[in-house]
């Protein structure tokens, strides 16, 4: 728990010194009355944040992602990547990508996808980009955390199963989306977006009836200093009950899953720069803190994953 730059070890005010952050949220329902009953505790336990390494905020089971869910960034994606013989014009083909947009959004369904939870990595970690990425790119992304297991719930109920939001960067290697060898498979989101460090993820997890309206939060991305992402969750083609709904007709989803709601524009491969050793990606969502994570190559980093890159608040 992290009020005011201060913390307080919750095993330990809760009388289970052993407590993780899914075991927590397995009880979420129950607890959450204790947790603010001990954030207004003024005589509790609290020690400053400061100096201390802050982990990722969770070890998801399960890592649900949405994509191309916000609308002016699949348009900026298709314009960039149309083929070389596509004689529209730059208006023309956003035109065209806009109408398609505002269809999917009034008859269509969500686009989700699978993530693993070795992707995760801290908020302040640093990133390490795979020898074999050659176009790597950032994703700032809203996440929602699970609490109550869920299946075939309908949107007006699907905010009931989650407990809260943090901030997730879904980091992906754009040359490795598609399969060069065999174009009718289409994307290999494993290869592309699974690497160790692949989603930075926190700082903390903020309670659902801390954040005011998770359809209207600002999701900004700075690279070095430059502003690259900075866009609302209005933006949304497809919000996160419709999302939690969408998922929960097929899968069932379990406390200390993680939903990620999609990338607004902004990204590297729109703007013709991607990721390279040393870049520094500072990114912040309205009321869920920020996170600065640094890139490095694999060439200048001890291969393999990061030691301990989860640990529990």
């Amino acid at each position: 728990m992290v009020p005011d730059g201060r913390v307080l070890d919750l095993g330990t005010a809760l009388g289970e010194p052993t407590l993780t952050t899914l075991e927590l949220l397995e009880r979420w329902d129950e607890q959450l009355s204790i947790l603010h009953s001990l954030v207004a505790d003024p005589a509790g336990d609290w020690r400053p944040l400061a100096g201390l390494m802050v982990h990722a905020p969770l070890e998801p089971r399960q890592i649900f992602q949405s994509g191309a869910n916000y609308r002016q960034h699949v348009i900026d994606l298709g314009v960039a990547q149309r083929a070389p013989d596509d004689r529209r014009t730059v208006e023309e083909a956003r035109a065209e990508i806009a109408a398609i947009m505002d269809k999917r959004a009034a008859e269509d369904l969500p686009y989700v996808f699978i993530g693993l939870p070795a992707s995760i990595s801290g908020p302040y970690d640093d990133v390490v980009l795979p020898a074999w990425a050659e176009k790597p790119d950032w994703e700032l992304e809203l996440a929602a955390v699970i609490s109550r297991p869920a299946y075939q719930v309908t949107v007006e109920q699907a905010l009931d199963h989650v407990a809260g939001y943090t901030i997730a960067n879904d980091l992906t290697d754009r040359a490795t989306v598609f399969r060069r060898d065999m174009p009718p498979i289409g994307t290999d989101w494993l290869r592309s977006k699974n690497a160790p460090g692949f989603t930075p993820l926190g700082p903390w997890i903020v309670p659902a009836g801390s954040v005011a309206d998770p359809s209207d939060l600002q999701v900004t991305l700075k690279l070095n200093g430059k502003t690259m992402q900075n866009e609302s969750t209005k933006d949304m083609i497809f919000g996160v009950a419709r999302i939690v709904s969408y998922i929960s007709q097929t899968a069932r989803l379990l406390p200390g899953d993680l939903v990620l709601t999609g990338s607004p524009a902004g990204n590297g491969i729109h703007r013709g720069r991607l990721l390279r050793d040393g870049d520094v990606m500072d990114g912040s969502i309205t009321g869920l803190g920020a996170q600065r994570t640094r890139c490095v190559a694999q060439e200048a980093a001890a291969v393999g994953a990061p030691d301990d890159p989860i640990a529990v608040k």
